[in-house]
């Protein structure tokens, strides 16, 4: 069983603490006895974390163009907590992607060990890299928004063969034209907007089935989220942010047996705390009426470092990508996306789409 080959649009801290994991988990952890901690699937249909290999990257960032990609991954503005002492020497060299949208006009106001510098280089042909790398799966970590940046990165994965990951609320999986051509060219997708291993999405989606599932009707509900990374300097745009809460929203709103109304539901990024750093604030509140209309009122605050809470949903993602490749499956992976994503192809119950996933992996379901 070789190597999963796997490229990085984006090198920033959710790809550096993908990076930092990969190295982690090479190793058995001795205070963990015997049990792996932080991973939903140790051994994936045989594929574990170390058979990741990153063979090519891409970023436009001139801290990190045309460095090697271990000492990209520490550049700044990435702010990320260290998982791992030291990534060792990597032989990938950055390349320069095309920018297009990717960059928000706003973060240039900002100085720049918080925003980007953007590098006077051409962009590289996205396509002659991933053929001449030999990856079999891209991941998109381009910045919220980046609409064209995301298509140009689909497109080249349709030329090259290679499977596309895309984490950010750019709706490729989902949308049936995208779709349709990832399946007639059986190069298996999973999209759009990765779920935190356990953010804020999946905790608000648990805590609105459970009041539906006791009985209780919510009538009103918030989420805020606060955070000191590029991903939230970006958003401070808020023209780039329509489709993060659409997709966010969605994700609550499809657990419900009857959606909220517009004015009862509010959900998205709210602000940029630069002290924060890479650490991530929800603040969740639920309003609902149970037994004889008594009122029910809910509050949770929930910190996260946020690049390795996607990292954890990401890894088991490149996995099922390459277990689709083995088996010629192509197109949207529909249970995965369901379980990884805030926007799949077609909303799931998590506990379902937990068991749809472990379905496919045993090969009773195609995908």
């Amino acid at each position: 069983m070789r190597k999963i080959a796997v490229g990085i649009v984006g090198v920033g801290n959710c790809a550096s603490s993908l990076l930092q994991g990969i190295e982690f988990y090479r190793a058995p952890d001795p205070a963990a006895n015997g049990h792996t901690i932080g991973l939903m699937h140790d051994d994936l249909c045989g594929y574990r974390p170390s058979d990741i290999e990153v063979v090519c990257a891409f970023d436009v960032d001139a801290r990190k163009v045309g460095q090697s990609l271990d000492v990209a991954a520490k550049a700044p503005p990435n702010n990320a907590r260290p998982l791992y002492p030291r990534l060792p020497r990597s032989s990938v060299v950055v390349q320069m992607g095309p920018v297009l949208d990717g960059i928000s006009d706003h973060m240039r106001d900002y100085p720049p060990e918080e925003a980007f510098v953007v590098a006077e280089r051409r962009p590289v042909d996205v396509v002659d890299v991933l053929k001449q790398s030999g990856a079999d799966v891209l991941i998109n970590y381009l910045p919220v928004g980046s609409q064209a940046a995301t298509e140009h990165y689909a497109r080249a994965c349709l030329e090259a063969g290679v499977s596309f990951i895309n984490c950010i609320p750019v709706f490729i999986a989902s949308d049936p034209q995208w779709a349709a051509e990832f399946e007639r060219r059986r190069i298996p997708l999973i999209g759009d907007d990765v779920k935190s291993q356990l953010g804020a999405t999946i905790l608000h989606r648990m805590l609105a089935r459970l009041f539906v599932d006791r009985g209780v009707t919510l009538d009103r509900t918030y989420q805020l989220n606060t955070g000191g990374n590029t991903d939230f300097l970006n958003m401070l745009n808020r023209a780039r942010t329509g489709a993060k809460r659409r997709s966010k929203t969605e994700a609550v709103q499809s657990v419900l047996p009857e959606p909220l109304p517009r004015e009862s539901i509010h959900i998205g990024p709210s602000d940029y705390v630069p002290w924060q750093r890479d650490n991530k604030v929800c603040f969740l509140r639920m309003e609902g009426r149970g037994f004889a209309n008594a009122p029910i009122e809910l509050e949770v605050r929930l910190s996260v470092e946020d690049s390795p809470n996607s990292a954890g949903c990401v890894i088991d993602a490149i996995r099922c990508c390459r277990v689709a490749r083995d088996r010629g499956i192509g197109g949207p992976l529909n249970s995965v996306a369901a379980y990884l994503m805030k926007h799949p192809p077609r909303q799931l119950a998590d506990d379902l789409a937990k068991e749809r996933v472990e379905h496919f992996l045993r090969g009773e379901i195609e995908r």
